[in-house]
Order: C-alpha cells, then structure tokens, then sequence
C-alpha cells in the first residue's frame, strides 16, 4: 500500500457486508433519547391540564357546597331568600257550562228580487243600503203594451158574452117547442152544447183579461220582506227580461241568526236540554274572541250529523235591533248548556301540570308552600271548577310559580310585584318537588343567589 496514503494500516479495518455505516450507528444510538425528551414535554403538559382541571372542578365543588350549606340555613352562609309569590284563595260561586264552535250570521231570508215580466225599467224607487217593508215599491217597469192587451182581451170578452146570452135565449125557445111537440129533441140537445161552448169560451176570455191585470200589477216591483236592499244591479231604461234580469237584493236583518257547528260529542247533552224545553243563551263573539256581540236563544239543532267533519249544525236566533251583526260575518258562538251551582273556583293561572297531573302550590300557612293535586270540571277561560283537592278559603300560589318545590319557603307579596319578580307562571312540563335545573358549572340552580365572595371566605375562616 502506498505510505503516503491517509489510511492507516494499523487502524484500518475491512469493510464487512450488512454492517451500517457509522453514521447511521450514531443516529441510532441517539433516537432512544429524542424521545425520552418528548414523552416529558407530553407528561409535563398532562401534568398542567390535570391541575388546572382539578382547580376547575374544586371551584365548583366549592361553589356548590356553598350553595347547599345556604340552603340548610348555615350562619355564614347567607340561608336562601324566601320567594316572592302572589295568592289567590279558592271561593265558591256557579259556572256556566258552555260549548264553543265557530259559526256563521245567516239571514232568515236573502231574496233577489226578479221581474216576472218583460219590459222597461221606467223608474228605481229605493236607495241603496235602504230599509224596507214587504210591499214596499222597488221599481216600475212600462205597462202600456200590457194595458193595450187588457183592452183587447176585454173586447173579446164582451163579445162572446153576448153570444153566450144569445145561445141561452135560443135554449129556452127550443125547450119551449119541444115541450109542444114542435121541435125534435135532437135540436134541443145541440142548442144545449152550444150555450155550454160560448160559456168556455167566455171563460177563457175572463182568463185573459186577468192575466193581463197581473202583468200590471206585476209592473209595480215590490219588496217580498222587511230587510235592507243592496246596490242596484241594473240602471234605469234598461230591458228587463222576466225571471232572468236581477234588479237588487233584499236582506232581512230583524231577526237574524248565525249557524254554528258542535261535535258530535256534544249533541247529545243539547238535545236532553232541548227536549227538556229549556231556552238556551248564545252568545256571539268577534273573530278574536274578545269582544261579545249580540245575545240570542238557541232555535233549532240539524236533523244529522255531518260525517266528514263529525259536526252538528246549530241556529241561534238574535234580534240584531243595533245591527251589529252582518250577514255572512264570521263569529265565535257560546252556548250555555247547564250551569253547575255552588262550584269551588280557582284562577286558571294557579293550575299546573306535572307528573301528579293537575295540580297547584297550597299555602302551608303563611311562610311555606305543598303541592295538592286536584280534579278539574268545566272552566270559563278565567277560572276552573275544582271537583276535589281544594275547599272554598284555601289560599294557592298564582304569581312566582316557576321557581317552588314542595316545602319551598316564601313570602306573599302583591300580585304585581309578585309577577314581577318572579316571571311567567309555571309551564306545563314542570314537576312539582323536582330539582332545579343545572347551572352551566354542574351546580344546581336555586332561587336563592349565590353568596358574595368574602362571605365565602368568611366561613371558612370560622369553620377552621
């Protein structure tokens, strides 16, 4: 080997096949402790997130135990404030049975007045939006061409008059001869069918002449009821056709009725009053149903039941005499079938609906509330017949429900500071004695507010 060469040959050494390069040896002698120096930062971070969530969950544990040491009523713990609730007490009175459906005002009668003859409209005597009375005049139609046939009708009248009284005179001449023997029966016989042709033809005649005096009567248009008219429906000077040409509408007002659908479930608590001949109130409301219109009887029940909509119709009958009802308006009608007499009542706003279903907050005295379930009867929208549960005098919880459980303490204030402190009344998905709903932080919600900070820390110090 030459021995100006770099390698030494005491040092060197042949290279074997498979063994790594020294560098790859170095690499791998020094990944081991790569990651030995992540698996502490990873420790390291664990370590962190684990205090800081054993912090967390200490603050709430903490926050929590203050709070059910101020429910228990501790001596630094602040104690839970006493809700503020309005009351109302149960009293006895009657209530009305009343069934609600949804009706109609419908005329008596609607009538679109027609001529029953052809001609001109001479004159319109009525103003629209007038009142009426049957037999009043409307409108004239032309009656000359119907005067000019009543004359010719009467002309022939007169003529075949005096024919029948000619062929009666022959009659009795020719009874007269064959009495005598001078007259065959034959003649006699004809001379009778011949009186008898010109009295039908007399009264054909005396037919025409009437039906001419109709059609001028018929040209003085008159209203068939009392009622209000309409707007006019054809203009002065124009032809008018019988039976097809419409001149305006009458509609009677005074009385007028509204027909309004029940259940089926229904009807037959109507028809045992009915039948009882008992006169059943109405009573008609806007479309809002907030403001009563009109108070009328119950007329007449439909003879069947609708079988698609599982109705039965009803009539009621008002007087209308201030006209607020109008035809076609849509209203809310109310029938009074019963009323129940002596009934304990409670305000709707006391009634709640949980797990015991019905039920409400009765007042333990004047500091403490307990949940009574109760059975309800009819209800007018305000209050409610209790059937049991409660006795006239109880006092129930009405304002400031959303917050009590069984036992709760409160404290009774007026209604309206009641409501306002406390909100809107319980819904219906409320359980009464359930737990409050959890806070954000996993402690119960309570009415009470949460003690302030140096509270806190103030009963530390003396529980130490």
């Amino acid at each position: 080997m030459n021995e100006s060469s770099p390698i030494r040959t005491d040092t060197a050494r042949a290279y074997q096949p498979g063994e790594a390069p020294a560098r790859e040896v170095r690499t791998r002698r020094f990944r081991p402790i790569r990651w030995l120096v992540i698996l502490a930062l990873l420790a390291g971070a664990g370590a962190i997130g684990h205090r800081w969530y054993e912090a967390r969950t200490g603050k709430g544990a903490e926050l929590a135990t203050a709070h059910k040491g101020g429910g228990r009523g501790g001596r630094h713990g602040g104690g839970d404030m006493a809700q503020a609730v309005g009351i109302a007490t149960v009293t006895t009175g009657d209530m009305p049975v009343v069934l609600q459906g949804l009706g109609t005002v419908t005329p008596l009668a609607t009538v679109t007045v027609k001529s029953q003859i052809s001609g001109y409209l001479m004159a319109v005597k009525f103003r629209e939006g007038q009142t009426v009375k049957a037999g009043d005049e409307l409108a004239l139609i032309d009656s000359r061409p119907y005067e000019a046939l009543l004359a010719q009708y009467q002309g022939q009248l007169a003529r075949d008059q005096a024919l029948l009284q000619n062929s009666k005179l022959d009659l009795q001449r020719y009874q007269t001869l064959n009495r005598q023997d001078s007259i065959s029966k034959q003649n006699v016989d004809t001379q009778g069918a011949l009186v008898k042709q010109n009295e039908g033809t007399v009264a054909a005649d005396q037919a025409l002449v009437d039906q001419q005096k109709l059609n001028i009567a018929y040209t003085h248009i008159t209203s068939p009821v009392d009622g209000r008219v309409g707007l006019r429906q054809v203009d002065q000077g124009n032809y008018i056709s019988a039976a097809s040409t419409a001149i305006v509408v009458v509609t009677q007002l005074h009385p007028i009725s509204v027909i309004f659908t029940l259940p089926e479930d229904d009807v037959a608590r109507v028809m045992r009053q009915v039948r009882a001949g008992a006169k059943l109130a109405v009573r008609a409301y806007d479309r809002g149903d907030a403001h009563q219109i009109a108070i009328g009887t119950l007329d007449t029940v439909d003879n069947q039941i609708d079988t698609t909509t599982g109705t039965v119709k009803l009539r009621a009958l008002f007087d209308n005499s201030d006209e607020e009802l109008f035809p076609n308006q849509f209203v809310n009608a109310k029938l009074t079938v019963d009323t129940v007499r002596g009934a304990a009542l409670v305000p709707n706003s006391g009634l709640l609906q949980g797990t015991p279903g019905t039920y409400v907050y009765l007042m333990d005295g004047d500091s403490k509330v307990t949940v009574r379930p109760i059975k309800t009867g009819e209800t007018d929208g305000t209050n409610t017949v209790v059937v049991s549960g409660l006795k006239p005098g109880d006092r129930i919880v009405t304002d400031g429900t959303d917050r009590l459980k069984d036992g709760a303490e409160v404290r009774i204030t007026d209604g309206a500071q009641a409501a306002g402190a406390t909100g809107a009344v319980t819904g219906a998905g409320d359980k009464p004695g359930g737990k409050p709903a959890a806070g954000p932080d996993g402690a119960a919600e309570t009415a009470t507010p949460a003690a302030p900070e140096g509270g806190r820390r103030h009963g530390r110090r003396s529980a130490q």
